[in-house]
């Protein structure tokens, strides 16, 4: 490979990246969209469509391991090489989660639990994954970090809506035949709510590979 159609690859590989996040991103916007909506159509849109996106993934792991093993890439290259594989899966698991998201909504056929601010938390953690995004493309270390200070307060988010959720199912009273169903809406609560968090440690992988990347440095990564 020629060194101009060698640095053309790199450039492919990150654009390819960005655009799998966008994608990623669209889908995790539907499926907190369904959530929100209880719109069963864009919720089965995101199932969908989670076909798609591993096929993408698969395509773009290819392009990594053949610069890896056809180029030998070192340095800086490698670096970025090896940490675009990386991010690429933390993506894909983005894809899974919103995909666990939109299964979520469309079993909530009672609107269970909708004092739960599971919103507020699907906005933050989807502004966490694009930042995280922004900064890979960009070389951002500075982002890096933000993003990484920023998920304690997802963190406490989530462990306040837990809490909430448990209050709340020990304050009610169900009937002997609804403590059944009462018990499927909390557990369906709180995994919303656990993947969610899910999504947003995949924001902070992003953003430590990105600060290794570019900075040989694995501070954010331990």
């Amino acid at each position: 490979m020629a060194r101009e159609d060698y640095r053309e690859s790199l450039t492919e590989l990150r654009d390819g990246v960005e655009s799998m996040a966008k994608t990623v991103l669209t889908q995790l916007r539907r499926a907190l969209t369904s959530l929100e909506d209880g719109d069963e159509m864009v919720a089965r849109e995101v199932i969908d469509t989670d076909g798609a996106v591993n096929e993408r993934y698969l395509d773009l792991e290819g392009d990594c391991i053949q610069l890896l093993a056809l180029q030998q890439p070192v340095a800086s290259d490698l670096r970025f090489v090896a940490a675009s594989f990386k991010i690429l899966t933390d993506l894909e698991r983005v894809g899974d989660l919103a995909t666990n998201l939109a299964r979520y909504a469309l079993a909530d056929a009672s609107g269970a639990f909708s004092k739960i601010d599971i919103h507020r938390i699907g906005d933050e953690v989807h502004n966490q994954v694009q930042a995280a995004i922004d900064a890979y493309v960009a070389d951002d270390t500075d982002a890096c970090r933000t993003i990484n200070t920023r998920d304690d307060e997802i963190d406490a988010l989530c462990q306040r809506a837990s809490e909430a959720v448990v209050r709340e199912l020990i304050a009610r009273e169900a009937s002997a035949w609804g403590v059944e169903q009462l018990l499927d809406d909390v557990s369906r609560v709180l995994l919303t709510i656990r993947d969610l968090e899910r999504i947003g440690d995949h924001a902070v992988n992003i953003a430590a590979r990105t600060h290794y990347m570019v900075e040989n440095d694995p501070e954010l990564i331990y």
